[in-house]
């Protein structure tokens, strides 16, 4: 493994991470509902689930899905399930005020919020698990796997605290609870399709 190869995956890994998904959807709300510190907890959660699959990836749990189908199709399921009952939550409290709702959350909550949203989607991993395939050489040594997962949870936790900075400025905030029950049924509408599409694709 050499530095080209790293500045692919972390260009590849930031395309991903821009892209409309479950885990840019949590992040956006959780800052814009509990403000910067909630947003970057959630991000880190995000981000430490993302690397373990990165990780899981590495040492070849996509060999065990591809052998044991029955294991990949539970992991879907539960993951699915989990985003669906995530946007009927959301779409119930789209008219909600921020206290009714809870707009602050501790640390923990927050952390296992992004954490668990990531969990979800075990596709992330056959994702990471390509693109692996796809950069980095076949003969990587055990100490270059754990720098690229450490790597990632680097880069990502950069990733949404910036993330997070940028969207919890009182302007943004504002704009985000006057239309607050439009945003949040879209989101709920894309998370609710996000849960379908994991749980029917193949």
């Amino acid at each position: 493994m050499d530095w080209p190869h790293l500045v692919a995956f972390n260009a590849t890994l930031l395309a991903a991470l821009v892209s409309p998904g479950p885990a840019m959807l949590v992040a956006l709300r959780a800052t814009l509902l509990g403000g910067r510190a909630q947003g970057i907890t959630t991000g880190f959660g995000l981000a430490i689930m993302a690397a373990l699959w990165t990780g899981m990836a590495l040492l070849g749990l996509d060999v065990i899905f591809a052998l044991f189908p029955w294991a990949y199709t539970t992991a879907k399921v539960v993951g699915a399930t989990y985003l669906i009952w995530l946007a009927i939550k959301m779409w119930r409290t789209a008219h909600q005020t921020l206290e009714t709702v809870g707009d602050v959350v501790s640390r923990n909550r927050a952390f296992m919020a992004g954490f668990y949203a990531n969990v979800a989607n075990p596709k992330s991993m056959l994702f990471a698990a390509s693109v692996l395939v796809v950069i980095f050489p076949p003969d990587m040594t055990l100490g270059n796997k754990l720098f690229i997962v450490l790597n990632q949870i680097v880069v990502e936790i950069v990733a949404y605290t910036a993330f997070a900075i940028a969207l919890s400025t009182p302007p943004a905030r504002a704009g985000y609870l006057a239309l607050k029950p439009v945003l949040d049924r879209c989101a709920a509408l894309i998370l609710g399709v996000l849960g379908l599409r994991l749980m029917l694709t193949k």
